[in-house]
C-alpha cells in the first residue's frame, strides 16, 4: 500500500513524498482512511510505530478548507510533554508547508505575550500541554468552542504524570460533537473508562498487543553491585558495546542523573543530561547536541521515554531498572525504530528483582543475561548499603535492643528508684541530660560537653568565606 491509496490531497502527498516516505506504516495504513471520514479512532501502537503522522495528516487534509479566528482554533492536540509538542509542531511544519495554516504551541517556559499573540492571530492547529492550556483557558484568552478535531497523544503517560484531571476538564470544554482521535501505547483500566466517557463509536486500531516490546531490539540484562560499581559497570558496557553510534541512558532520580552524567563527563565521555527540573531552553539544546552528534550520550529521566523520535539511536542502557513495567517498553523503544535494528541492556541489582520478574511477565518472555553472570551469582553487597537507611555524620543508632557495654547492667532484684519530679516548666531534653549526667557520674565518667547526646549537625565541619578567614586570623 502506498499513500496514494489513503485518500490524502495532492499536497500532503508532494510533501510526504519530499520528506522521503513512501508506504505507511500500519498504525497509518489503518488509521488514516478511518480519520478522514470523520470517525472517532482509538489506536493502540508501540512507540516508534508512525502515531504522529497517522493524525497530523488527515488533520492537514480536513484543514484545506476554512479559516481559523482570533481565540478560536480549529483543531487542538493535547501532548504530556514540552517535547512531544515541539516534535509534534515540527511534523506539521514538514507536512503542511504546502498549506498556509497558522499552528501555535501553548507550552510551559515560553512567555505568555508570545503565545497570545499567536493565538490572537487565529490558529489552525493549537498544541499545547494541559497544563498551560488550562491556564489561558481561565484567563479568558483562549475559547475552544470552535474545535473541530480533538487529539489527546501518549494517553498513558497522562495518566502517569497526573493529566487525566485535566483532561476531562479539557474534554468538558470542546463542543460535544467533535471529532476525537485517541493514541496510546497501553491501555490501563484508567484509560479504558477514560475512552468509554469521551470517544463516541470509535474505530479501535491495534497494530501491536499493548506494552510488546519492537523484535528489532536485542534485549539483555548486566548484573552488578550498587553505588560506584553500578557506574563502573555503565562505563564497561558502553566501551565494550557493538555497532555503537550513540545511547540514551535512563535514570530514575533526578540526583541521580546530575551523578552519573558528571561521572560520565570525568571519564571522557561525550555526555549530556535531560531531565523534567531544566528549563525549556536548556532541555531543547540538550535535546539537540544530542541529534546533531554533539553529545554520544544522553543521561535522561522518562521525560523522554515516550515518542520523542530521535533518529537512529544505537543504544539504550537503563541505568536504573524502571519502576512501572510498562516503563521499561518506552523506554526501549527510543532504539530500533523504522525497523532499524538496536539494543537495549538493563543494569540490573539486588534490589531490581522484583521489577525484572514483572517486566518479564508484561512483556511475555524472559531476557537474556549478558555474559550468562546473573544476580545470584554476584552475592550480596558487602557492605549492604543498598539495604539499609544512611545516617548523617556524628549520630548513633537508637539503642532499642541492648545497652552499651560502659553501662552496668541491673540486677534482677535490684531496687529501681523512680526518676525525681521536674517542674512542669522544665523541657523534656533537660530531663534526658540531667539523667545521663547523673549516669555518667555514678560510672565515674566525666561529661565533656553535650557527651553523647551532640547533634548531628553540629558536628559537620564548617567552611568559613575568605574574607571571614582572614578576619578571624
Amino acid at each position: 500500500m502506498t499513500f496514494r491509496e489513503l485518500g490524502l490531497s495532492e499536497k500532503i502527498l508532494q510533501a510526504v513524498e519530499a520528506s522521503g516516505y513512501t508506504e505507511p506504516t500500519p498504525i497509518q495504513a489503518k488509521a488514516i482512511p478511518v480519520a478522514l471520514a470523520g470517525r472517532d479512532v482509538l489506536g493502540i501502537a508501540q512507540t516508534g510505530t508512525g502515531k504522529t503522522a497517522a493524525f497530523t495528516l488527515p488533520m492537514l487534509s480536513r484543514l484545506e478548507q476554512g479559516r481559523a479566528r482570533a481565540r478560536m482554533p480549529r483543531t487542538l492536540i493535547l501532548e504530556p510533554t514540552r517535547e512531544l509538542a515541539a516534535q509534534v509542531e515540527e511534523s506539521f511544519a514538514r507536512y503542511g508547508k504546502n498549506h498556509k495554516l497558522n499552528v501555535a504551541l501553548l507550552i510551559g517556559g515560553i512567555s505568555f505575550g508570545d503565545q497570545e499573540a499567536k493565538i490572537m492571530r487565529g490558529a489552525d492547529v493549537l498544541i499545547a500541554t494541559p497544563g498551560r492550556l488550562l491556564d489561558f483557558s481561565e484567563r479568558g484568552k483562549l475559547l475552544l468552542t470552535g474545535i473541530e478535531i480533538l487529539v489527546i497523544d501518549e494517553a498513558d503517560r497522562m495518566l502517569d504524570m497526573g493529566f487525566i484531571p485535566d483532561i476531562e476538564r479539557i474534554c468538558k470544554l470542546v463542543p460535544f460533537t467533535r471529532q476525537t482521535l485517541f493514541f496510546s501505547a497501553t491501555m490501563p483500566q484508567e484509560i479504558v473508562r477514560l475512552t468509554e466517557a469521551f470517544l463516541h463509536n470509535p474505530v479501535r486500531i491495534e497494530v501491536a498487543p499493548a506494552a510488546s516490546s519492537p523484535a528489532e531490539i536485542t534485549q539483555a540484562l548486566v548484573a552488578s553491585q550498587p553505588g560506584a560499581d553500578k557506574r563502573e559497570t555503565l562505563r564497561k558496557q558502553i566501551r565494550a558495546a557493538a555497532n555503537f553510534k550513540n545511547a540514551i541512558i535512563f535514570c530514575n532520580r533526578k540526583r541521580d542523573i546530575a551523578i552519573l552524567h558528571k561521572s560520565l563527563q570525568r571519564h571522557g565521555f561525550r555526555a549530556g543530561a535531560l531531565h523534567g527540573d531544566m528549563d525549556q531552553r536548556t532541555r531543547m539544546a540538550s535535546l539537540e547536541s544530542f541529534k546533531n552528534g554533539d553529545v554520544d550520550l544522553i543521561v535522561c529521566s522518562d521525560v523522554a521515554a515516550r515518542g520523542l523520535d530521535i533518529p537512529d539511536v544505537s543504544h539504550v542502557f537503563n541505568f536504573d531498572v524502571p519502576t512501572h513495567s510498562e516503563d521499561y517498553v518506552h523506554r526501549i523503544g527510543r532504539t530500533g525504530r523504522a525497523g532499524k535494528p538496536g539494543t537495549a541492556i538493563t543494569i540490573v541489582t539486588h534490589l531490581d528483582r522484583k521489577h525484572i520478574a514483572d517486566i518479564e511477565k508484561m512483556v511475555g518472555h524472559p531476557i537474556g543475561w549478558l555474559e550468562g553472570a546473573r544476580i545470584e551469582d554476584l552475592g550480596m553487597p558487602e557492605h549492604k548499603e543498598e539495604f539499609r537507611p544512611r545516617m548523617s555524620a556524628g549520630r548513633r543508632p537508637p539503642e532499642r535492643h541492648g545497652r552499651p557495654e560502659s553501662r552496668k547492667p541491673r540486677d534482677a532484684g535490684e531496687n529501681r528508684r523512680p526518676e525525681p519530679r521536674k517542674p512542669n516548666g522544665e523541657k523534656a531534653e533537660h530531663r534526658a541530660s540531667d539523667l545521663h549526667r547523673a549516669q555518667s557520674v555514678a560510672n565515674d565518667r566525666p561529661v565533656v560537653g553535650m557527651g553523647e547526646h551532640t547533634p548531628g549537625f553540629m558536628l559537620r565541619p564548617v567552611k568559613l568565606k575568605p574574607k571571614i578567614a582572614e578576619e578571624a586570623e
